[in-house]
Order: C-alpha cells, then structure tokens, then sequence
C-alpha cells in the first residue's frame, strides 16, 4: 500500500502541479490528511483564535496521485475503505461565511471531542460517529490555480456525508493522470453544513483508485452503501421546520432560522450554538419543486442528540 502525508501536499487546483506518486489502476493508497484549517486551532480554540485564521491555508489537500492510464474522458473510481477521525474536532462561525452569514457576523467555535463511539459536541450535543471526506476531487482541465472552495464537476470540495468508508466515488477525468488529491475529513456533519464548517477533524483514509470506460459522468456520483443502525441513540422525536416561497436558498434560511429558534426555546441554546448544531446535526431537505409558485425546503434535526 502506497502511503501519502498531508505534508506531501497542495494548496488549490492545478493540473501543472507534479505528482507525489504514480500507482497503477487498482493501487491502494493510505492518505494522512490535516484538518480543514491546516492545524490552526488547537482543543482549547476560541473565538479569537477564530478571528485569526489564516484563511489562505484552508482545505490543504493530499496529493497529486497519477493514476497510469487514466485519461480525458475516462471515469476514475475511488473507492473509501476507511476514514479513521482525529480525537479533537472543530465547528467554527467564521465572518462573512455559511448560509446565514448575515445573521452571524461574530466569529464562534464550538469544540468537539471524537471517540470510537460518539462525537461530543461543545458539551451539549452527542451525535453517533460518522467520519467521512469532504473533499475528493481532480485537476479540471483549465489551467490553475483554482480555490479548493466551490465544488467543481471533477470533484472537490463536495461536504457530502455519503463520502464515507464503503463508498465508491465515480469523478469525470479531464488531464492525463487524472491527479487526484484528497482533504477536508468530517467526523460528523448534516446535510447542507449550513454554518459553514462540519465537525472539523483530522483522519487517516484509505482508498483504492481504478479506471473505468464503461459509461461516462459529467459530474460525480456515488455508490453509497446503507446506512448502519444507529443503536447509540435513544428513542426519541425528529423536529422539522420548513421554508416557503419560491427561492430554494431563501427557503433553506428560513428553514434554519426556524430550527435556531426551536432549539433555543425548547433546549436553551445560544443561537451560535444552534447554528452550528443546525450544520453537524441538521439535515436540509428539498421537500417539494413542483407545486409553483412556491417550494418547500426542510430542516430535519434529530432531538436525540441533544444531552
């Protein structure tokens, strides 16, 4: 098994960056991979250490990996064997970012302690573990650099929850080589990460690369597994609020503000708190597009959680 260090790492989108490593189709790779905020933040964090965030380093990535034989056209599988979380993590408010960045302006860190089997989140949350990727991308075609920030149809920076061990991500190749690179490890988030940022971790990955030419995609898709039992978690009620109106991202604020409010008035929680709460346990839901002029859009929160 090839091993790559985040040491062994990028900043940012560019097929003209070398390869670290070259590995044949069907290689398996074990990836060490730094937080989101490169080490900045540390398990005592604050909101000063917050404010001062060098944003610059945000995302590094582990990578390049050329892939032999893969090329424009082709579909590179990457396939997640496990996703092994760092012991501290990290849900941070930062200014001018997340959904409702307007209703937020301050920057807030909520810390989160990880173990095999729960995330304790800022003493008031306990969700079950769920370690995952939020970024596995390749180089686009166009000439870099690029942001690792906005998600791209070659990958990258998808937050989505389903990129866990057991599933297998299928990514259009646009540059010989394919230069995969991986980053960004959650042990927890909810669908929509709205505040911005996951419980933020280190991890250690493994994954197995291959090259298909049996089909074409022109964006990602996933071959997710079920999802295991929840036996951590008592019985317990799911609290939903909704947005209504004809904007999907309109309805998706008013949705989350609804379940800030809910969670404050029925749990106490400071609404920095149920923000970022909102973005590691919540899960948007688009609940309807076709009755126009209005959609609704969903906030889906299992009270289960809260301790």
């Amino acid at each position: 098994m090839h091993r790559l260090h985040h040491r062994d790492g990028h900043l940012g989108w560019d097929r003209d960056l070398p390869p670290h490593v070259e590995v044949g189709p069907g290689a398996e790779l074990e990836l060490v991979l730094a937080d989101c905020f490169d080490g900045q933040l540390g398990p005592d964090a604050t909101a000063a250490d917050v404010a001062h965030l060098d944003l610059d380093r945000a995302n590094p990535l582990t990578g390049p990996i050329h892939v032999d034989g893969a090329r424009p056209g082709d579909m590179l599988e990457v396939t997640l064997l496990e996703v092994v979380p760092g012991i501290v993590g990290w849900t941070t408010l930062i200014p001018g970012f997340g959904l409702l960045a307007d209703d937020f302006p301050d920057p807030h860190v909520v810390v989160s302690r990880v173990t095999a089997g729960h995330v304790e989140v800022g003493g008031f949350a306990q969700l079950p573990p769920h370690p995952f990727l939020g970024t596995v991308g390749l180089a686009p075609a166009a000439p870099g650099p690029h942001s690792v920030i906005p998600p791209r149809r070659v990958g990258g920076n998808l937050d989505c929850r389903d990129l866990r061990a057991g599933t297998t991500l299928l990514l259009p190749v646009e540059v010989e080589g394919a230069r995969l690179s991986a980053g960004d490890p959650h042990a927890a988030q909810g669908d929509g990460e709205v505040c911005g940022t996951a419980v933020e971790t280190t991890a250690t990955a493994g994954i197995r690369v291959d090259v298909r030419r049996d089909g074409r995609v022109d964006a990602p898709q996933m071959i997710v597994p079920p999802d295991p039992p929840v036996a951590s978690l008592p019985p317990g009620p799911r609290h939903l609020t909704t947005g209504v109106g004809p904007d999907l991202f309109e309805g998706a604020r008013a949705a989350t503000r609804a379940m800030i409010e809910h969670l404050g008035v029925r749990f106490g929680l400071d609404p920095p708190d149920a923000y970022a709460l909102c973005s590691v346990a919540g899960n948007l839901r688009i609940i309807e597009v076709v009755d126009a002029p209005n959609w609704v859009v969903g906030m889906e929160l299992d009270e289960r959680v809260l301790v």
